[in-house]
């Protein structure tokens, strides 16, 4: 069992400690919230939606008590028709991770959630003389993932020359 140094701490400790005030002034969220989403939104929601902004109200109510904010959530495409329906059951889902009514209404926003696929990086295959070039480059190397290393970069390499030319 290894115990941790004296004073060492968690690179997410110190992440979430410097983007926590971030957040919290910017859009009244913090991490724990944006880490958690997928769980409070359940599979039904978690791949199309995340959580923008709360906006919370200046100032308490009459009692001088706290009010609950607005939970501004993007959201992508019809689903938000599906999300406008089960709002209600979502709010409670939220409050219950706050552990007290922090929100009591939702403001949907139409846009895209996901991230757009990457490309390939994997240049396509060579032609012609550049390929028996190549082949010729690594005659003596035995080893198979030494061997594929080395064809890929030499395809990467002499790929990007020969658009150059």
């Amino acid at each position: 069992m290894s115990y941790p140094r004296k004073g060492a701490k968690q690179i997410s400790e110190l992440a979430n400690g410097l983007i926590d005030p971030v957040l919290a002034r910017r859009a009244g969220i913090n991490t724990a919230l944006l880490g958690s989403w997928s769980e409070i939104a359940g599979e039904d929601f978690a791949d199309c939606t995340r959580p923008e902004k709360i906006a919370w109200a200046r100032g308490g109510n009459e009692a001088g008590g706290f009010r609950p904010g607005v939970l501004t959530i993007a959201c992508e495409g019809a689903r938000a028709l599906f999300l406008t329906h089960a709002q209600g059951e979502l709010i409670q889902r939220i409050n219950s991770f706050f552990g007290f009514a922090a929100v009591h209404q939702i403001r949907i926003v139409q846009k895209p959630v996901s991230q757009a696929p990457r490309r390939s990086r994997t240049p396509p295959p060579l032609k012609g003389e550049a390929a028996r070039k190549l082949e010729g480059m690594m005659e003596g190397i035995e080893g198979d993932k030494l061997r594929h290393a080395i064809q890929r970069l030499g395809t990467a390499v002499m790929g990007k020359q020969g658009k150059q030319r």
